[in-house]
């Protein structure tokens, strides 16, 4: 073996491990050096050789806030998609961009916040209400689903190398976090071990435990009386105790300082400080944690605790290759020629193809039938705005097509494409409604492109280029100015189309009533409107899945400062939805058929095979997003109405017919008893498999059924949570 080379210092000596290379490393500082490294923006330690370093970066669906960059569709338009391995793809292609601009910036000498490698992203909160304005930075108000989906993003932004990570993937905001916005610097979320273990910790399980995610934010909250960055139980006894989590903590931006200023749980910053970092917060985005001089003299921490925040800081850091010759690390090749490449805008079309969801294609009136129309007036503020396709935490687009773009250029020189706004996100005027009537009454259909924007949803202060957010909002009904124009040009007879661009679930009753077809595109990205073109003119069958619940109104909704699940989301919810979570349309139409559960006694540890036959009846190919639904018919316990335990896209041709197998492990049947075990109950499970939840398979015009089994569980099993 190679003696090593002992002019090297080890932590800079590739050879060695990783341990032996950051305690030399932390081994070297002063007290002040490592509190420094703590903080955000890390100044350089130039006797060491350590250059300056941000660690915020961001990439929710694109690398964001670094120039031009592919943008694809927002998180919640990607857990649309139900396509893990797409959304695979999406962070890997996101991974090779944020990879190849860290280098270039590099090179440069820039070293300035969003040129990094860790980024905080994704956002893995459970939407629990459609009011909450970060609701689109998440993937649905499914635990299941979030976690498949979050899983898959870290694993694509970290890489697969055995040695090196590519990026680091950041789960956030831990943990109970989704609003209100404006209060989130002192709220309390409170919540029962019951809601707590079943709905809002299961994705951060998962992320960590299978997606090995090299970091976890903290969210801004208490939880239980406990600040969320300095949660003994949330940081300590669940996330590194139970989960075995060995990565690092990073506060979000500010919540040091909320501990003492506005949680008011500690008298001053050197005790906030202190308290964070001896409950499991390694990292923080601000400034609190230079207090931690003062707190170690004060005596309210130890240096030594101060260590082992560092020493997980810069074993990321070592991981990165950051402190490696260039040509050891393989993701160090990467071609800036990535970035904003023709693959990947590719790939951001194709994902605002997937995450299309067709929500009422009245007596088969879309596609549109060749010939059917001569004319199309586009109208709608969302018609032709670029910002509007980007959701939040976004990239620049070098380029970018509205839906009116898009339908023009699909349109072709045969159909005449005119354009009106009609009005604003907000307001309108009556000269607008008029001039996008003219268009209307010119015109054989119309396409109103309707919804909300930033403006009405995001996060608390975000910026726009009209203003400022409104955060939360206090209903979800199609804004009145929007309403109003709907209407004015409805009353003039012309069948029309709605196309709804959003981040959250709108009640939007009264277009359901009039509007002949519905579809929801998200904020669709840079190429979203090129895919609702392409939808409307049937050179793409839609085959996304709602992953939220559409709710006729506000009023079917608890108090929003309720964290109690029962009544909302799916699982919960006891009324009539506008549109159920899982639901979605087709152009084609699929049949299932030869259901099997095995076995159908469940002991111990045993999965669950379930198998079923799908064939495509219809005329067109198409995607079908077979869903599995399990129900507990006789627990003892307060238990989820059905919750989703495995799903699948799968693409047919016509007259295909695809198996499609599920594992289901023992643990999705489990429950939360009253003194918080978690139990698989003895007793009997309904099984239902199909293209929507079960009970609303009319509501799909016979585009999808659903098949049901049932199986036994003879003797209650314990399942550990670790």
């Amino acid at each position: 073996m190679k003696a090593r080379d002992s002019k090297i210092p080890v932590y800079k000596d590739p050879s060695l491990s990783v341990e032996q290379r950051v305690d030399d490393l932390v081994g070297r500082m002063t007290l002040e050096e490592k509190i420094s490294q703590m903080l955000n923006a890390a100044p350089a330690i130039e006797r060491l050789d350590i250059p300056e370093y941000d660690w915020w970066n961001e990439c929710l669906h694109g690398v964001a806030r670094a120039g031009i960059a592919t943008v694809f569709p927002q998180a919640i338009g990607l857990a649309s998609t139900w396509n893990t391995d797409l959304v695979s793809r999406v962070a890997v292609a996101i991974s090779d961009e944020a990879r190849a601009k860290h280098h270039e910036f590099a090179r440069q000498g820039n070293r300035a916040r969003y040129t990094g490698l860790t980024f905080w992203t994704p956002n893995i909160n459970i939407f629990r209400d459609p009011r909450w304005g970060r609701g689109q930075e998440t993937y649905g108000e499914d635990p299941y689903l979030t976690a498949r989906m979050g899983v898959v993003f870290i694993q694509g932004l970290q890489g697969n190398d055995p040695r090196y990570l590519k990026l680091v993937g950041t789960a956030k905001h831990y943990a109970v976090h989704s609003g209100p916005e404006h209060d989130r610097h002192h709220f309390d979320a409170r919540v029962s071990q019951r809601d707590l273990r079943q709905t809002y910790l299961p994705a951060f399980k998962a992320c960590v435990q299978e997606g090995k995610a090299a970091s976890v934010m903290g969210a801004y909250n208490r939880t239980n009386g406990e600040p969320c960055c300095a949660s003994p139980t949330l940081l300590q006894g669940i996330l590194r105790d139970e989960w075995g989590f060995d990565g690092y903590v990073v506060s979000d931006c500010g919540a040091i300082n909320d501990i003492h200023q506005h949680h008011r749980v500690a008298a001053t910053s050197e005790q906030a400080a202190a308290m964070a970092v001896k409950a499991g917060c390694d990292l923080e985005c601000g400034c609190v944690y230079e207090a931690l001089v003062g707190a170690v003299q004060q005596g309210l921490i130890m240096e030594q605790e101060i260590d082992g925040a560092v020493r997980r800081l810069f074993t990321a850091r070592i991981r990165l290759g950051m402190f490696d010759p260039p040509d050891m690390v393989p993701y160090a090749q990467i071609p800036y020629e990535v970035n904003d490449s023709e693959q990947h805008r590719s790939l951001a079309l194709e994902s605002a193809r997937q995450s299309l969801v067709l929500l009422k294609n009245e007596k088969g009136f879309l596609p549109l039938k060749s010939g059917s129309v001569r004319s199309i007036a586009v109208i709608g503020p969302n018609a032709d705005d670029v910002e509007v396709l980007l959701g939040n935490y976004n990239g620049t687009p070098s380029r970018a097509v509205t839906p009116f773009q898009g339908i023009k250029t699909r349109a072709g020189p045969d159909i005449l494409v005119s354009y009106a706004r009609g009005s604003g996100i907000i307001t309108g005027s009556v000269e607008e409604t008029l001039a996008a009537a003219e268009v209307v009454r010119q015109s054989d259909l119309v396409v109103a492109c309707v919804g909300i924007s930033q403006l009405l949803e995001g996060e608390e202060g975000q910026e726009m280029s009209e203003g400022i957010s409104q955060g939360d909002r206090t209903d979800i009904d199609l804004p009145q100015a929007q309403d109003k124009l709907l209407r004015a040009v409805s009353a003039i007879g012309k069948p029309m189309v709605v196309v709804l661009i959003n981040g959250s679930a709108l009640s939007v009753n009264w277009v359901n009533e009039r509007a002949q077809a519905i579809l929801e595109a998200w904020y669709p990205g840079e190429d979203g409107g090129t895919a609702i073109a392409e939808a409307i003119f049937g050179d793409y069958s839609p085959g996304g899945k709602l992953p939220v619940t559409f709710y006729q109104s506000a009023a079917d909704l608890p108090a929003f400062t309720d964290y109690a699940m029962e009544g909302k989301t799916y699982r919960y919810f006891r009324g009539k939805p506008l549109f159920p979570f899982g639901f979605g349309l087709s152009y084609t139409r699929f049949r299932y058929s030869g259901l099997h559960v095995v076995p159908d006694k469940v002991e111990g540890g045993n999965s669950i095979q379930v198998s079923v036959k799908v064939r495509n009846v219809g005329e067109r190919a198409g995607d079908e997003v077979v869903q599995v639904y399990v129900t507990d018919l006789e627990a003892s316990v307060p238990v989820p109405i059905r919750q989703l335990v495995g799903f699948r896209r799968v693409h047919m041709a016509p007259a295909e017919m695809k198996t499609v197998t599920f594992a289901i492990r023992t643990d999705q049947l489990s429950l939360i008893t009253d003194d918080g075990r978690r139990l698989v109950e003895a007793g009997r499970f309904q099984i239902a498999v199909g293209g929507c939840q079960p009970g609303y398979e009319e509501r799909t015009g016979g585009t999808t059924e659903v098949l049901t089994s049932f199986l036994e569980v003879p003797h209650s099993v314990p399942i550990a949570e670790s």
